[in-house]
């Protein structure tokens, strides 16, 4: 079992862990003066008269970013908080105590591993995860380790929580897109619920590493709780990096390539990635709204005409999961498959 959080402390990294020097995020330039847009959900119920302002303020950033923050979401810091700090704590088990759920079996409803799947070259990210089924409760919680304390009964409530503020948000997409509210309600967000819980240690030097390669996510949306203590994550924007920096109870609010897709690229699905860093551990949580498996993914017909043909062909969400595990998880690699010109 090989895990970053198993380490001993080291003055230098680790040979594994050492990207070739045209890899390393020290050459990347990076915006300093952009920041993600935040949009306050205070009022925007899905029958209230003030969510206009809140469907145009998501569809500018959802345009312009891919990417956005939301606060007064309905769920409480204490809630993020909890969850934060009880999945903070499993890495923190002794060894021992994690052997059991280390796996890369995909199909499991609770695994461990470390760096990422794609991982196919010799360098490691320094990254320790754990990829949990986590909706219907119900029907994976038995699965759930039952340490750390409560943690299935804080996984059970965050899951319940965020996963109302996806459903909203996807509600208030398809009301500025001009489509029916419930269009997302159906196959397109039935799938079960995933949950990666990111946790990266304390690097001795994170010019010479990552935490997670240049992607973009593969399910329809992800709402990712960040916590405070670092910044690490990275959105591309206008080919640079830009910093997603922490805000204290808010989420981080991203668009998946099935969005991009339906919407025939009105909605962006864009990379970003996690960086190291020397001082603190930092832990971050993504919620992802995934559609089934077999639900028939294009273009919204209400969305193409003969002035703005379908860009993507019609296919089946288990063909595009084999095609962006083929694709190593690589933005163009993977919509070369499905894209139509």
């Amino acid at each position: 079992m090989e895990l970053v959080s198993n380490l001993p402390v080291y003055q230098t990294v680790p040979e594994k862990y050492i990207f070739p020097p045209d890899k390393r995020p020290a050459n990347d330039i990076v915006n300093h003066s952009i920041n993600l847009p935040v949009i306050d959900l205070r009022g925007g119920g899905i029958d209230s008269d003030g969510q206009d302002e809140i469907i145009r303020d998501i569809m500018k950033a959802g345009k312009e970013f891919g990417f956005f923050q939301v606060i007064n979401h309905g769920i409480s810091t204490k809630t993020i908080d909890n969850m934060l700090q009880v999945c903070e704590n499993f890495f923190k088990m002794p060894a021992q105590e994690k052997e059991r759920y280390y796996s890369d079996d995909m199909s499991r409803a609770f695994f461990l591993n470390s760096s990422t799947q794609y991982d196919k070259s010799q360098t490691r990210y320094w990254r320790d995860y754990l990829r949990i089924a986590c909706y219907p409760i119900e029907e994976f919680v038995d699965q759930w380790p039952e340490k750390p304390e409560n943690f299935r009964e804080i996984l059970s409530e965050y899951t319940l929580r965020v996963r109302e503020i996806a459903s909203k948000i996807l509600k208030l997409i398809a009301e500025g897109l001009g489509l029916h509210k419930d269009y997302f309600a159906g196959d397109l967000s039935k799938g079960n619920i995933k949950m990666e819980v990111n946790f990266y240690p304390p690097c001795p030097d994170p010019s010479l590493t990552m935490g997670l390669l240049p992607h973009c996510d593969r399910q329809l949306i992800t709402v990712l709780a960040q916590g405070t203590a670092a910044t690490g994550l990275q959105a591309k924007y206008k080919q640079k990096w830009i910093n997603v920096k922490p805000i204290p109870g808010a989420f981080v609010v991203n668009f998946g390539h099935q969005l991009e897709i339906v919407t025939n690229g009105i909605l962006k699905s864009v990379e970003h990635r996690a960086l190291t860093n020397s001082t603190v551990a930092r832990t971050s949580i993504a919620t992802m709204t995934m559609p089934t498996m077999d639900c028939l993914i294009a273009p919204a017909k209400e969305l193409v005409n003969e002035n703005n043909p379908p860009m993507y062909k019609e296919f089946i969400f288990r063909d595009f999961i084999k095609a962006y595990d083929a694709a190593l998880a690589n933005r163009e690699g993977v919509l070369e498959f499905f894209k139509l010109y």
